[in-house]
């Protein structure tokens, strides 16, 4: 195929996904646009140590 060939293509594909149609691989911004913004553990160490405190908290509250 020729480079106009390829252009063109790559112009109806383009239209094709603007006007509704489902691209076939997301894009690189799509992807990180679903993305969370804190990564899995992260978040587990986060509610590790707010689970805890308040766990020991109400330990504290309860037998002291």
């Amino acid at each position: 195929p020729t480079e106009f060939d390829l252009r063109r293509k790559n112009a109806q594909f383009a239209n094709a996904v603007r006007s509704g149609k489902k691209a076939v691989k997301p894009s690189h911004q799509e992807i990180m646009a679903k993305r969370s913004p804190i990564s899995l553990w992260a978040l587990g160490v986060v509610l590790f140590v707010v689970i805890g405190g308040v766990l020991f908290e109400l330990a504290r509250l309860v037998f002291l």
